[in-house]
């Protein structure tokens, strides 16, 4: 099992193998994760998806995002108002104005729809079969559902990331996690 520095090095080595992914080989996945989403999303109630703009060569599933109003899906990204908090939900469309918030991660610049979401989507640095993710390190999808009423979690991620690592008492496991 993976700890402290460990984890660090794992979330490095996991992140530098999404990014050094070929360009057809991370469009192919990419497509692959947006048709099981969509599928999963077919067999749900949800009204409001709380999803994530792609960073650090995270699956990108913007195409799809562009679709769900078109099908009755509110779409809302996430916003760190204060550090150490859970994540706010913001109403978001493509074209959107977006800035830096107290994170230092791209968000909605219009705070104007708070949201809860009926589910949100979580991108994985990595995952492990007990549906637990591995994020940033920064606690903000824990503290979300950790929260009352408590949305769906999508764990979203690349097979290539699943790996072994320690979870501590504050994770919470994810509903689901969809790879490619």
């Amino acid at each position: 099992m993976k700890t402290g520095n460990a984890k660090a090095d794992l979330r490095r080595k996991l992140i530098t193998a999404r990014k050094t992914m070929s360009a057809d080989v991370k469009t192919q996945a990419d497509a692959r994760i947006a048709s099981k989403l969509s599928a999963w999303l077919d067999t749900h109630q949800v009204a409001v998806l709380g999803a994530y703009l792609p960073m650090a060569g995270e699956p990108d599933l913007t195409a799809l995002y562009a679709t769900l109003p078109g099908r009755g899906i509110q779409v809302a990204m996430p916003v760190v108002l204060e550090k150490n908090q859970p994540l706010h939900f913001v109403r978001w469309q493509s074209g959107d104005a977006l800035a830096r918030d107290a994170s230092g991660t791209l968000a909605p610049t219009n705070r104007a729809h708070f949201v809860k979401p009926d589910a949100v989507l979580a991108p994985c640095v990595g995952f492990k079969d007990a549906q637990y993710r591995l994020g940033y390190g920064g606690g903000y999808f824990d503290r979300t559902l950790a929260q009352s009423p408590r949305p769906l979690a999508v764990g979203i991620a690349y097979a290539l990331t699943k790996a072994d690592f320690s979870v501590e008492t504050f994770d919470i496991p994810l509903d689901v996690i969809l790879t490619d």
